[in-house]
C-alpha cells in the first residue's frame, strides 16, 4: 500500500507574506495624499467653462486643503504641484492642437510651479489659526506670479475664470478677478476646514469654539459678500444704448495654415457684412450704428494693399457705419503689429489701436536665437515678431466710446481696466480662435469677457473669426451668440455705461493687498515655527 504525503508549508515560507503586505499598504498609505491632489486639480479644471459647474471649485480646494494641511513644505511643493498638473495639463490642453504636445506639456509643467510654490506656502500656515484665509490669500499671491512671468505672465486659468455662471461672480465688481478667487479658494478650504471640526467633535466631543466660529466663517463670510456685492451689479443704460452689429466670416479651413488664404479671409468678413447691410436694407435688421470685425480678420495689410482698402472702404459704405478692422499692418522690413483699425465710410482709416499684450511663442518668439538651435521648425512658424503697442484702445464710433482688448489680452486685468479708466462705454475683446480647432479654448475666452463685463460694468463684445462670437451684457450675461465655425452676424441694441465700479477704481490694490496678507501670514508661520524649535533646544 502506498502512502500519499501532503505537501507542507514551513514558517520560512510564510514569513515574507505579512511583511510584504504590510510594504505594499505602506506604499499605497504614501500614495493617497498624491492621488487625491491631482484628482483635486482635475476637479478644479471640471469647474471650468465649456461645463457650468463653478460650484466644484469649492470641492477641488477643500481636497487641496486636506492633502496640504499639517505637511512640510517640501511636502507641500510636491503635492500643489501635483494639484497644479492634474489643474492645468486637461485645461491647456489645446495649446497643443496644431503644434503638438511639446508646447502644452512644457506649458502645463512650468506654470503648475507656482501652484507648487502655493502649496509650499498653504502647507506652512496650514498650523496657524485661520489658516484658510492664509492658503487663500498664497493662492491669489501665486496667481499674481504667474500672471507676470514669465514672458509678461499667463494668467489663463485664475480660478475667477471659471466662476462666470456662479454665485461669486459679483465680487468680480468688488476687487476684480484678485478678490472673486481669494473668495473662492477661501470659501474652498473653510469647507474642509468645517468638516475637520466636525469630525473632530464626533470623535473627542468637543471642539474649541473660537475654531469652530472661524471655521463656519470663511464660508459664510465669501458668500455673504458675494451677496452684497450684488448691488454693484447692473445693466442699465446710463448712457443711451447703442447698436452694434458683430461679424463672424469664418475662416476657408481649420487650423495654423488658415493663414494661407489671407484675402479669403478678409472676403468672408466682407460677404457676411454685405448680407448683414441686404438684411438692413429689407427690414429684418435694425441699422448698427458700428461693426465691429475680430482680430485677422484682414491679414492683408489694407494700408499696403490698395485692392484691400478698397474692398473695406466700399463695404464700410455700403452698410453705412464705421467698422472696426482686425488687421495685420506692416512686415516686409517694417515693424509688424496686430491692429484694430477704425474704418469711416465717408473717411476711412480714421484710427488705429495696436495690441500690446502679444503672445509668447504665438506673435514672437522670446530667446528667439536661442530656441532656434534646438527647434528650427518652430521658430520659422513665427518668421517675424510683432511689436507691441503702447497706448490703450479707444475708439470713438458714431459717438461710442469703444475700448478695445484683442483676445489674449482679456485674460490681463490692467489691459482690460484701462480702457474703461481711458472712457470706454462698451469693451470689444476681438479675437482668433481658428488655430485652436473645436477646443475648449474658446468657451474659456468667453468666460473671461464674461467675468470682465461684471468686473467694469460694460457690455462686451466678443467678434471672433470662426466663433464663438457674443454680446455679453454688463451683468454677465450672453444674450446672443453665434455657432463655431459658421458664418453669422449678431445685431443688439446695448446699454452704455460710464460709472466705474470699485474693481476699476481699485485696480491693482485688492490684488496687492492679498499678496501682503499672502506674506504677513507666511512670516508669521515661520517666526512661529522658529520660536518652537528654539524652545525645544532649550
Amino acid at each position: 500500500m502506498s502512502t500519499t504525503e501532503t505537501p507542507t508549508t514551513t514558517p520560512d515560507q510564510l514569513g515574507p507574506q505579512p511583511a510584504v503586505t504590510s510594504r505594499l499598504r505602506r506604499l499605497l498609505k504614501r500614495l493617497v495624499r498624491p492621488a487625491v491632489a491631482a484628482l483635486g486639480g482635475v476637479l478644479l479644471y471640471l469647474s471650468f467653462p465649456p461645463r457650468p459647474l463653478w460650484w466644484l471649485a469649492l470641492p477641488a480646494f477643500a481636497v487641496l486643503g486636506w492633502a496640504l494641511r499639517g505637511r512640510s513644505w517640501k511636502a507641500g511643493l510636491g503635492l500643489g504641484y501635483l494639484f497644479g498638473l492634474g489643474f492645468l495639463l486637461p485645461l491647456l490642453v489645446w495649446t497643443g492642437v496644431e503644434v503638438g504636445p511639446g508646447p502644452w506639456l512644457g506649458l502645463a509643467a512650468i506654470e503648475a510651479l507656482f501652484i507648487g510654490a502655493a502649496g509650499a506656502g498653504t502647507a506652512v500656515v496650514s498650523r496657524l489659526s485661520l489658516w484658510p484665509l492664509w492658503a487663500a490669500a498664497l493662492w491669489v499671491a501665486a496667481e499674481a506670479a504667474r500672471a507676470r512671468a514669465p514672458f509678461g505672465g499667463f494668467p489663463w486659468g485664475k480660478v475667477a475664470f471659471g466662476q462666470a455662471d456662479g454665485t461669486f461672480l459679483p465680487l468680480a465688481a468688488l476687487g476684480g478677478t484678485p478678490v472673486l478667487g481669494f473668495a473662492v479658494a477661501l470659501c474652498g478650504f473653510g469647507l474642509y476646514e468645517c468638516v475637520r471640526q466636525v469630525l473632530r467633535l464626533r470623535s473627542t466631543g468637543s471642539v474649541r469654539k473660537g475654531a469652530a466660529v472661524a471655521a463656519l466663517l470663511t464660508v459664510v463670510v465669501p458668500v455673504g459678500a458675494s451677496f452684497g456685492a450684488r448691488g454693484l451689479v447692473s445693466d442699465s443704460a446710463e448712457d443711451g444704448t447703442a447698436t452694434v452689429a458683430l461679424i463672424q466670416g469664418n475662416v476657408p479651413r481649420l487650423g495654423l495654415d488658415f493663414n494661407s488664404q489671407r484675402r479669403a479671409v478678409l472676403d468672408y468678413h466682407v460677404r457676411e457684412t454685405l448680407r448683414l447691410a441686404d438684411k438692413v436694407k429689407a427690414g429684418k435688421e435694425p441699422q448698427p450704428d458700428f461693426v465691429l470685425w475680430p482680430e485677422n480678420s484682414s491679414d492683408v495689410d489694407p494700408f499696403a494693399d490698395d485692392d484691400a482698402r478698397a474692398v473695406i472702404d466700399q463695404t464700410a459704405k455700403t452698410i453705412g457705419a464705421p467698422i472696426s478692422v482686425g488687421a495685420v499692418v506692416g512686415g516686409y522690413g517694417t515693424k509688424l503689429y496686430n491692429e484694430q483699425v477704425q474704418w469711416d465710410p465717408k473717411l476711412g482709416p480714421v484710427a488705429t489701436y495696436d495690441k500690446r499684450q502679444i503672445q509668447p511663442f504665438g506673435e514672437y518668439i522670446p530667446l528667439r536665437g536661442f530656441i532656434s538651435t534646438f527647434a528650427p521648425g518652430y521658430t520659422s512658424m513665427v518668421r517675424q515678431d510683432f511689436d507691441r503697442g503702447t497706448k490703450p484702445g479707444v475708439f470713438t464710433m458714431a459717438g461710442t466710446k469703444v475700448g478695445i482688448a484683442t483676445c489674449y489680452e482679456a485674460a490681463f486685468d490692467w489691459a482690460v481696466r484701462d480702457t474703461v479708466t481711458a472712457g470706454a462705454q462698451l469693451i470689444s475683446v476681438p479675437s482668433n480662435n481658428a488655430t485652436f480647432d473645436r477646443s475648449e479654448m474658446t468657451y474659456q475666452q468667453l468666460a473671461m469677457s464674461r467675468v470682465r463685463a461684471v468686473e467694469h460694468s460694460r457690455t462686451v463684445t466678443v467678434p471672433v473669426t470662426s466663433g464663438v462670437s457674443a454680446v455679453i451684457m454688463p451683468d454677465g450675461k450672453v444674450v446672443q451668440k453665434t455657432a463655431m465655425f459658421t458664418p453669422a452676424s449678431l445685431v443688439a441694441k446695448v446699454p452704455l455705461r460710464s460709472s466705474q465700479t470699485p474693481a476699476t477704481r481699485l485696480g491693482t490694490l485688492p490684488e496687492w493687498a492679498l499678496v501682503a496678507l499672502a506674506a504677513a501670514g507666511l512670516t508669521w508661520a515661520i517666526t512661529k515655527s522658529a520660536r518652537g524649535r528654539r524652545g525645544t533646544r532649550s
